[in-house]
């Protein structure tokens, strides 16, 4: 996650205090999500994001990546349905009614899957807007089965989408270039008894290629980006990782006491002289069309 990060929006384990899950979804805002700021920018600036894009971004958690977008001039739409609490946090940041700063009366965010952008429409009695971009900037490749429930996202956006119009899919880069998949590693092995619901791997170099391709999606380009996660501390780095949801299954396997243990050990490495915790780490976007 999800940066999950990696695969950013797991389901949160079950019975935790909604107040716990509000304060998570905070963590991840205003730490987490920034780490991937690299990669917007650099997929943006390569598909010249600007007054004529509309822009349908899945995944869309608190809505950092549409905040950037929308302040390039473009109309965004933002769907998700993993974190109620997420999606709230991009509804105060880009909604007109919620005082976005960003805000643009066709802005729209939709608790559900892709096809909900659709009933939106249609429910305010206009067309559904041709998308010219798709964006699913939630990072795959690092889980065990975790592009299955991208390919059915990306399955109901592109009949939502112009013809040609790019499709942006993001992915973990080599485990040997990202500082982050040693630390990951702790919450397979905690969750060992669990690793149906979440088991860690490595990336695979055709990871992006064949979720693309499943979709019924034409490659057409990719690119890397440095994309380090950086925290003013190790408590920094704990809040932030642990908002991804990628330790939720460790932490019902054992405790949040024990968790917290063996990441900290995890991040020890990592820990600067200034007592920063520094984490160089690549990830991979693909480029895909819609047919």
């Amino acid at each position: 996650m999800t940066p999950t990060l990696v695969r950013q929006h797991l389901p949160h384990a079950g019975g935790a205090p909604r107040a716990d899950l509000c304060a998570r979804a905070r963590d991840w805002s205003e730490i987490q999500e920034r780490m991937l700021v690299p990669l917007y920018e650099a997929v943006y600036e390569r598909l010249e994001v600007g007054a004529g894009t509309r822009l349908l971004g899945l995944g869309c958690g608190s809505g950092l990546a549409l905040v950037m977008a929308a302040s390039r001039g473009a109309a965004v739409t933002g769907v998700d349905h993993s974190s109620p609490e997420r999606l709230a946090l991009a509804r105060e940041r880009l909604l007109p009614d919620a005082g976005g700063a960003r805000a643009r009366e066709d802005t729209r965010i939709v608790d559900g899957s892709a096809g909900s952008a659709e009933d939106l429409a249609a429910s305010g009695g206009a067309e559904t807007p041709a998308y010219t971009l798709v964006t699913a900037f939630e990072p795959i490749g690092c889980l065990a089965g975790d592009s299955e429930g991208l390919g059915g996202l990306l399955r109901a956006a592109t009949p939502l989408a112009e013809r040609g119009a790019p499709v942006v899919l993001a992915g973990w880069g080599p485990p040997e270039r990202c500082a982050t998949s040693s630390v990951l590693r702790v919450a397979t092995r905690l969750a060992d008894p669990l690793r149906s619901t979440a088991s860690w791997r490595p990336a695979l170099r055709d990871d992006l290629e064949e979720v693309a391709q499943r979709a019924g999606l034409k490659p057409d380009g990719s690119g890397r980006v440095a994309c380090p996660f950086g925290y003013a501390d190790t408590d920094s780095a704990l809040r932030g990782l642990l908002s991804t949801g990628l330790f939720d299954a460790a932490i019902t396997a054992t405790d949040q006491t024990q968790v917290d243990k063996e990441l900290t050990e995890a991040l020890h490495p990592y820990v600067r002289a200034d007592g920063t915790v520094w984490m160089p780490n690549v990830f991979r976007y693909l480029i895909a069309r819609v047919p």
